[in-house]
């Protein structure tokens, strides 16, 4: 008998109700292999794209989602070297979070620091190494220049703004409350928040000033996308990560994903000639062979700075790991009512 696990599962598309949850075998254990108890899981606005149908990558149904988990280690492959039973990890996955367990390559294990809980471990790898790799990998952003980034006060959004304000840059957001700008402003330390549901390009283009943006980091797509590119001054640089605006609700609408992509502005590469611009795309667990190159090292710095308080997650709020939790977190991000970042755990007001 294969070893089981009880998992949160989308076996149809639909809202957030659709989950199921039930028992499901675990993989065999390969040499490389970690199985993994999961304590905590990061929920992500891609997680409800994959729930709705509009993410491109998924296995298929049913399945669980969930990217990034922190647990502790039941069980090791014969050829792991880093990792033994009891030891703390943290785990970026393709999915399968949503699971009381995982078996997980040992190449896509952090060891969890001990001054984390499972919760604060579990937050910090989707939100911070996408911002990373936004900011610094594809940007390549340079003390003193000026980054926008849409979506201040969400997951990403935290993330990159403490890591720009501590990189030296200039930074100004856009968030959807009165709340939220002040939350990036006061606690996050960005120069400025404009509202996200308003005008806003006007109002960072005057405070901006005439040289415009260096870097915008966009997950929203449609009509902001534009505005973005119009911002952006010499050698300035858009970094398109998300399509937020083609989920405006709990279910899929295909006339809104459909206007969303309709109105998200198409760049021929030779528009880009004379204002001197550039645009990236950036898909954190599509990096392949550049994986492991890319986001260890960005890991170890994530958590050193972490650790020496630099930079922290934002933890909105934690739901139970079970499907009633998933149902709440879910709906929770569909009503854009979070800070940061939201959390499933086994144990919410313990782990």
């Amino acid at each position: 008998m294969p070893s089981m696990t009880r998992a949160v599962l989308i076996e149809r598309l639909g809202p957030p109700e659709a989950f199921v949850e039930r028992a499901v075998p675990l993989p065999d254990i390969g040499p490389d292999d970690v199985h993994l108890r999961i304590e905590a899981c990061g929920v992500n606005f891609a997680d409800l794209m994959m729930r709705v149908g509009l993410y491109g990558t998924v296995p298929p149904r049913p399945f669980s989602p969930g990217f990034e988990v922190a647990g502790t280690v039941v069980q090791v492959g014969g050829e792991v070297e880093n990792f033994r039973p009891g030891d703390r990890a943290v785990g970026l996955l393709r999915y399968g979070g949503y699971a009381n367990d995982t078996v997980v390559p040992e190449s896509q294990l952090f060891p969890c620091p001990d001054s984390l809980s499972s919760v604060e471990a579990a937050a910090i790898p989707v939100i911070f190494m996408t911002a990373w790799v936004c900011l610094f990998e594809a940007a390549r952003a340079r003390k003193g220049e000026t980054v926008l980034v849409l979506g201040a006060s969400g997951g990403v959004g935290t993330a990159a703004v403490q890591l720009a304000v501590n990189a030296g840059l200039r930074v100004i957001g856009t968030a959807g409350t009165e709340q939220k700008r002040a939350f990036v402003t006061d606690e996050l330390g960005a120069e400025a928040c404009f509202d996200s549901r308003g005008e806003w390009a006007p109002d960072i283009l005057n405070l901006a000033g005439e040289r415009g943006i260096d870097i915008a980091l966009d997950p929203v797509g449609g009509s902001a996308t534009k505005a973005c590119r119009n911002l952006l001054g010499p050698l300035g640089r858009l970094v398109f990560y998300g399509m937020s605006q083609a989920l405006p609700g709990r279910r899929r609408r295909w006339f809104s994903a459909t206007r969303a992509w309709l109105k998200t502005e198409r760049f021929h590469p030779a528009h880009l000639v004379e204002p001197n611009i550039g645009i990236w795309g950036v898909h954190l667990l599509h990096l392949g062979r550049k994986e492991r190159e890319v986001l260890m090292p960005v890991a170890a710095e994530i958590f050193r700075q972490v650790q020496a308080g630099d930079i922290r997650p934002i933890i909105d709020s934690v739901f139970p790991l079970n499907r009633e939790g998933a149902i709440g977190a879910h709906t929770h991000l569909h009503e854009r009512a979070n800070i940061g970042k939201v959390v499933l755990a086994l144990e919410p007001h313990n782990t």
